[in-house]
């Protein structure tokens, strides 16, 4: 009878510890969700090949090509980081870069795709940032949104959420709407952030032409719980590996005296403004239904809501 008692105990003890491992990998690779559906903007412009849109930037021997350059590998190592930038600049427009990320430990690396006119603008630069931050419980990574107008760096708009999926499995849209009326940026379609243009957040709103770009660097010192933890090169290499590139706005060419905006000719291209009008002006009811999950399950950082950073909020976080 005792030796039975045992072996139930024994027993007990062992599916009590499965569950808890099976707790503690579930954990661990985060929830998943399905997202509602929404229109699917990436539908209605055409992709490109990375060759086609893009030129090395940096890091020429970690950037390899794959499918006749249709798709690209960014790698980052001991040696270097890698990154694209688009062989034209761009004022207002629809840009997409589907994405697949590292799997395993990797915490502090970040992965960018982002727009900046910084070369041309050195003091009074413009620049909408989606960058991807690794992390130290290996599938949880989290994607933090900001955005500068006319050198307005000295105020962060960061807002940061989880994903609703494992990035490292597949490759996954990450896409920016940029025009007078607003900035959307989508994570496969869904609104994650919406910057609206107005008076309140004013000079601070992009206004200048801009170049986009992909890169995947060692941002150790601040990517992962502010820095606590670094790149941990034993893992490396890193591979971001893209495609699915959308680049479709106003081409900037200056005039000859150097000053103004005109777009080249294209024929999907009818105004200076590329994504204006009913469709893209405002969100769709699918859009904020989108945009409303997104920000209330996976969004866990906003800058307008750190009354410890800013005594007084910005203004925009305040308007209506």
């Amino acid at each position: 009878m005792a030796s039975r008692s045992i072996f139930q105990m024994k027993r007990l003890v062992f599916f009590s510890f499965l569950i808890l491992c099976l707790i503690v990998v579930v954990s661990g690779k985060g929830a998943i969700y399905t997202p509602p559906d929404v229109e699917k903007v990436t539908d209605q412009f055409s992709r490109i090949s990375v060759n086609q849109g893009f030129n090395v930037l940096y890091g020429g021997s970690n950037i390899h090509q794959t499918n006749n350059g249709t798709n690209a590998d960014l790698i980052l190592d001991k040696t270097s980081g890698s990154g694209l930038i688009s062989t034209n600049k761009y004022f207002y427009g629809f840009f997409n870069a589907a994405l697949k990320l590292p799997a395993g430990f990797t915490s502090g690396v970040v992965i960018a795709f982002y727009m900046s006119n910084q070369g041309d603008f050195p003091k009074n630069h413009d620049e909408i940032d989606m960058e991807l931050l690794g992390h130290e419980k290996r599938r949880d990574w989290i994607l933090q949104t900001n955005l500068y107008g006319n050198g307005s760096t000295s105020t962060g708009r960061e807002e940061k959420l989880y994903l609703w999926f494992d990035p490292t499995q597949d490759y996954h849209n990450y896409s920016i709407l940029w025009n007078n009326h607003h900035i959307v940026y989508y994570v496969d379609n869904v609104p994650v952030r919406e910057v609206i243009h107005n008076k309140a957040i004013g000079s601070a709103y992009p206004s200048k032409p801009m170049s986009v770009y992909v890169t995947i660097w060692d941002g150790s010192e601040w990517a992962t719980h502010g820095g606590k933890y670094g790149v941990n090169y034993a893992y490396s290499p890193f591979v971001a590996s893209l495609k699915g590139i959308e680049l479709e706005g106003c081409i900037v060419q200056q005039k000859n005296n150097g000053s103004g905006i005109t777009c080249a000719k294209k024929s999907s291209v009818s105004s200076l403004d590329p994504v204006d009008g009913t469709e893209f002006s405002k969100l769709s009811d699918l859009q904020n239904t989108g945009l409303d999950w997104s920000r209330r399950k996976h969004m866990y950082y906003s800058y307008c809501q750190d009354t410890a950073r800013y005594k007084i909020l910005p203004p925009e976080c305040t308007s209506k």
